[in-house]
C-alpha cells in the first residue's frame, strides 16, 4: 500500500488492459497487484491517461460506490475515482457474458455535460471534427476535440437532442483538461450564445449486450425497436423520469448507455439486475478489466494508449468522424493540419495485429521482416472471444496493408504477428435497415 501511494504520486497510470486483459480463467487479486505495482515500475508518465491517485483518501466515488462494495466488487484507482475492475465473474467470462447476455458497468466517471443557446452547433462545430449540424434530432456521432496542431485532445459522444441542445460525454480521467479547454474555446467564441452545463448530478450506467433490448424493453414505455444505433431518446424507466437513454457503447455490442439523476442510479441499477430473461440467464455486473477487453477486441481506441495529442485523427485511423461537409468546410480547430492529411499524407496509421506466442502489451515493439523497429503497439492483450492474441499498433503506411507479415519483440522473444483488420470481433450494433 505504501509502493502505490508514494509510486502513484510521480505516475500517471496505466494503460488498463497492462492488468485486466489476463489470459487466466480465474482472477487472482494477489496477481492483479502485482502486475499494478510492476506497472508503476516500469512505465513512464506519457505511457498513460488513465490516472491513479496519489493516495486512497483522495479518490472520488461515484455514487453508485457502496452499491459496489455490497456486490463485492473489487475496487481500483481509476481517473481519479476508486471503480470496480471486477465483480464475482473472471474477467474472461465477464467478457463473455457480455457477448452472449448482458452485462451493467458503471461509467458514472465520465464527463457528461450540455451546450445550449442559439450558437450550440456552431461553437460544438468548432471544438470537434464532426458535422454536428447534419445529424438528425436524436442522432449522436463519435467525435473528436483536437488542438491547434491536429493531435486529439480527446474522443466524445456528441448528441443533437430532441429538446433543443447538444448533450456529450467524454472521458474521465480527461475531464479537468477537457472542462478547461472547453471553457477557453468558449471565451474565444466570436459568435457567443452559447452555454455550457457540466451535469455533476447525473450518473452513467451502460447496459451491453444481445439480451439488452429485453431488459430495457421491461421499463420502458417506448418502443426500443425505433431506437437505432447512435441515436438517444429522453424519457422514463422503470418508473425513474429524467433518463437519457442513448443506443451506443463501448463493446461493440448492442447496448446502451443510460443518464440517470443520481439520486436514483442505485434503484435503476438494483431494477436492472432484477430482471429477468427469458430462456436463462441473467443480467450481470462488470467492470473495468472487462470492458477495456471488449473494447480492444471491437477495435475501439483507449484515450492516453491509442490516441493522444500528438496523434492525428487520420494516424489514427478515425478520419471518417471527420463529416464529409467539415472536410470542405474545416472550421475546427487543427483543420489545417488534419485536412490535407486525409489523401493519405501520413507517415503511420494505427492498425489491428494478431500473433501467437506470449501476449503483446502496450511498449511492444514491432519489426519489419528484415528485423528492423517499425513501430510500437499501444493496446494488446489475449482475445477471450477469438482465443488468440490481438493488438493494436502504429506502423509505417507502407506496411499497413491487412495480412502483411511482421513481428513483435516480446521481452527476449521475437513471435510472428499479422496485420488483421479491425474490429477483430464482429459488431452487434443494432442500425437501421438500409431501405
Amino acid at each position: 500500500t505504501q509502493l502505490l501511494k508514494t509510486k502513484t504520486t510521480a505516475y500517471s497510470l496505466w494503460p488498463p488492459h497492462h492488468i485486466f486483459t489476463s489470459n487466466f480463467a480465474k482472477f487472482d487479486t494477489n496477481m492483479m497487484i502485482s502486475r499494478i505495482l510492476r506497472t508503476i515500475l516500469t512505465n513512464t508518465p506519457t505511457r498513460t491517461q488513465a490516472f491513479l491517485s496519489s493516495t486512497a483518501e483522495s479518490l472520488k466515488h461515484t455514487p453508485l460506490y457502496d452499491f459496489h462494495q455490497h456486490h463485492v466488487g473489487k475496487m481500483v484507482p481509476f481517473a481519479g475515482y476508486s471503480m470496480p475492475v471486477q465483480y464475482k465473474l473472471s474477467i474472461s467470462d465477464s467478457v463473455q457474458q457480455t457477448r452472449n447476455c448482458v452485462s451493467l458497468f458503471d461509467v458514472s466517471h465520465m464527463l457528461q455535460f450540455i451546450v445550449t443557446g442559439p450558437n450550440a452547433i456552431d461553437f460544438m462545430e468548432r471544438v470537434v471534427v464532426g458535422d454536428i449540424h447534419g445529424l438528425s434530432l436524436g442522432q449522436s456521432t463519435l467525435s473528436l476535440i483536437t488542438n491547434e496542431k491536429g493531435g486529439i485532445i480527446d474522443d466524445c459522444i456528441v448528441n443533437k437532442t430532441k429538446e433543443g441542445y447538444i448533450y456529450v460525454v467524454s472521458n474521465a480521467g480527461n475531464a479537468e483538461k477537457d472542462s478547461k479547454h472547453l471553457m477557453e474555446q468558449l471565451e474565444l467564441f466570436s459568435s457567443k450564445g452559447a452555454f455550457i452545463e457540466f451535469q455533476s448530478s447525473r450518473s452513467l450506467l451502460a447496459l451491453q449486450g444481445p439480451k439488452m433490448p429485453i431488459v430495457i424493453q421491461a421499463g420502458l414505455c417506448d418502443n426500443l425497436g425505433k431506437l437505432y444505433f447512435m441515436n438517444s431518446v429522453y424519457t422514463s424507466l422503470f418508473g425513474i423520469d429524467g433518463c437519457r437513454i442513448s443506443r451506443c457503447g463501448y463493446t461493440g455490442e448492442d447496448g446502451v448507455e443510460i443518464s440517470v439523476p443520481s439520486e436514483r442510479v442505485v434503484e435503476l441499477a438494483e431494477k436492472l439486475l432484477s430482471q429477468p430473461i427469458p430462456g436463462g440467464g441473467r443480467v450481470e455486473l462488470a467492470g473495468l478489466g472487462a470492458r477495456d477487453t471488449l473494447r480492444l477486441e471491437a477495435g475501439l481506441c483507449l484515450y492516453g494508449n491509442d490516441i493522444g495529442e500528438e496523434i492525428s485523427p487520420v494516424e489514427a485511423g478515425l478520419t471518417w468522424c471527420i463529416g464529409k461537409r467539415r472536410r470542405k468546410e474545416g472550421g475546427f480547430i487543427g483543420a489545417d493540419f488534419i485536412l490535407p492529411q486525409i489523401p493519405g499524407k501520413t507517415e503511420k496509421i494505427r492498425v489491428g495485429l494478431t500473433s501467437t506466442g506470449a501476449p503483446a502489451r502496450a511498449g511492444t515493439k514491432v519489426l519489419n521482416p528484415e528485423g528492423d523497429e517499425v513501430g510500437e503497439v499501444t493496446s494488446g492483450g489475449p482475445s477471450p472471444t477469438l482465443k488468440k492474441n490481438i493488438a493494436m499498433a502504429y506502423i509505417p503506411r507502407s506496411l499497413s496493408k491487412v495480412a502483411t507479415s511482421l513481428s513483435l519483440q516480446i521481452r527476449k522473444n521475437v513471435v510472428p504477428a499479422t496485420i488483421t483488420k479491425t474490429p477483430f470481433t464482429p459488431t452487434g450494433y443494432y442500425t437501421k435497415p438500409v431501405k
